[in-house]
């Protein structure tokens, strides 16, 4: 037994966690230098340590400053939970307020632990799987991310001893046979982590360039690690340690083998009924006026939601994409995505840029209608879907790279056409199979300040139409209409 708490007992290691709340990590490292016992007292009164700390890029983060300052023990790589007599994994992780109503999210995935590919298929199930050895049992210490501040001022705000729930164990279960399935499979190379729900293969290597072999095939595949989603993260912030927060209504009751398959059967159960037959089946009065989310509203309807926010589907971070299908079969939008930050876009790399993880770690659920020969929308059918990892890494990579080089570099070109549009060089449709750039702003007066220090750059004709060349029109980048259309299930179409 420690001298502060006994190493065996997960309730003695949470009691005394809990005393680092409302602490900065600057003060529980100043607290172990005073102390005699402090396990590395010669360690940590050298400046290298602090310096390292400090450095945001710091490799073991806050977490081993913990481990090492706070409980005393140091910090390694041991393939067990941290607290190993007891079963307790420690995590420390950031969690950060966002917009005008200070909303809490995580900052980030929980890294649970790495994956080795020839191990991990030799694993008899998820039960007795690493990663559960883990995850188990989780010794939670949320700090608040503020930018600006250096990492060792950040303080801690909530710590308690987490185990997932049943109904998620279930679908953690679901997210290990499929990664492990693909593994199996020799497809390590084209895991990512919207193939699953709550439990995904992050990227973990210093670039996406980093590979390991892997079993059953030759192509070597990214270094990744499971990790509990962000979107779960967050769920589990605001309904296991933030008092008072809303909670939303969950579409499963009682045991499901398989979620996805179990939210398909019942979306498409109203398959071939009109949006007016939907109306009048769950009460909707569109008569008066229509609601601009009607086809997204009447999905969760069908699943017995009655908001516009589901359970499982907040813990995913699944996004609902209503499909729209014309007679001819086409689609006639692209699918967009947030509006480009100019300044922020400049500032990141494709590994960790904001498109690029939107789309690595997003599962979307289609909900798909076709208008029939009159033109009146039908329900065709749903389907989860995320990005393949070769149209991900291919085109996606290749608009998002031309994008942020043309905006850093100020080459961001205007003209205006024969018809008085104005045009920019930015990457077009026409040009790529997957993605492209176009306008998300209400007119031309909604715009973005580009970087510091760049200028559009526009003829003389031009410039008599635009003003301010340090502000350009809101972008986005969107997938291709054309592209959407080819990832359709046929059955739904």
């Amino acid at each position: 037994m420690s001298n502060f708490y006994d190493k065996t007992d997960p309730v003695s290691i949470e009691k005394y966690a809990k005393k680092m709340i409302g602490k900065t990590f600057r003060e529980i490292w100043e607290e172990n230098e005073m102390s005699s016992s402090g396990l590395l007292k010669e360690k940590t009164t050298t400046d290298g340590y602090m310096q390292s700390h400090t450095n945001k890029h710091y490799k073991g983060g806050m977490g081993n400053l913990v481990e090492e300052c706070y409980f005393k023990y140091k910090s390694n790589n041991d393939s067990n939970p941290d607290f190993k007599e007891a079963g307790v994994e420690l995590k420390v992780t950031p969690y950060k307020k966002v917009g005008k109503k200070q909303e809490l999210r995580a900052k980030e995935r929980l890294i649970i632990t790495m994956i080795d590919y020839y191990n991990l298929v030799k694993e008899p199930s998820f039960w007795e799987s690493h990663v559960w050895k883990k995850a188990q049992l989780i010794l939670l210490v949320w700090y608040l991310y503020e930018k600006g501040k250096e990492n060792i001022d950040f303080h801690v705000d909530f710590v308690k001893l987490f185990t997932p729930p049943e109904e998620d164990r279930k679908i953690m279960e679901a997210d290990y046979n499929k990664i492990v399935a693909k593994v199996r499979a020799g497809k390590a190379h084209e895991l990512s982590e919207g193939d699953t729900l709550y439990l995904g293969a992050a990227t973990k290597g210093a670039t996406s360039a980093d590979r390991r072999k892997q079993p059953y095939s030759d192509i070597e595949a990214k270094q990744r690690a499971f990790s509990f989603k962000n979107s779960y993260m967050t769920y589990v912030l605001n309904t296991y340690f933030v008092p008072d927060v809303t909670t939303y209504e969950p579409i499963v009751h009682g045991e499901v083998d398989d979620f996805e398959g179990y939210v398909v059967k019942r979306i498409n159960a109203y398959r071939g009924k009109s949006v007016a037959e939907l109306c009048q089946i769950f009460d909707i009065d569109i008569s008066q006026k229509k609601p601009k989310n009607l086809e997204s509203m009447l999905a969760f309807r069908m699943l017995g939601v009655k908001g516009n926010h589901a359970e499982e589907f907040e813990k995913a971070g699944i996004v609902v994409k209503t499909i729209r299908i014309e007679k001819s079969g086409s689609i006639q939008q692209s699918m967009s995505f947030p509006v480009i930050d100019y300044q922020k876009l400049v500032e990141e790399t494709w590994d960790d840029c904001t498109f690029g993880n939107y789309l690595r770690e997003t599962r979307f659920f289609f909900v798909i209608y076709k208008k029939d020969d009159e033109g009146i929308l039908h329900l065709s059918g749903s389907q989860f879907w995320n990005i393949p990892e070769e149209d991900l890494e291919g085109d996606v990579r290749s608009v998002w790279q031309e994008t942020h080089d043309i905006i850093k570099n100020g080459q961001l070109e205007i003209h205006v056409d024969a018809k008085g549009n104005i045009c920019n060089n930015l990457p077009k449709q026409k040009n790529h199979t997957v993605s492209h750039v176009r306008p998300h702003g209400r007119d031309r007066n909604d715009t973005h300040p580009l970087p510091v220090g760049t200028h559009l750059l526009m003829d003389r004709k031009t410039r008599a139409y635009w003003i301010d060349d340090t502000r350009y029109v809101k972008q986005c980048f969107w997938l291709n209409n054309t592209y959407i259309i080819k990832q359709i299930k046929a059955e739904n179409k």
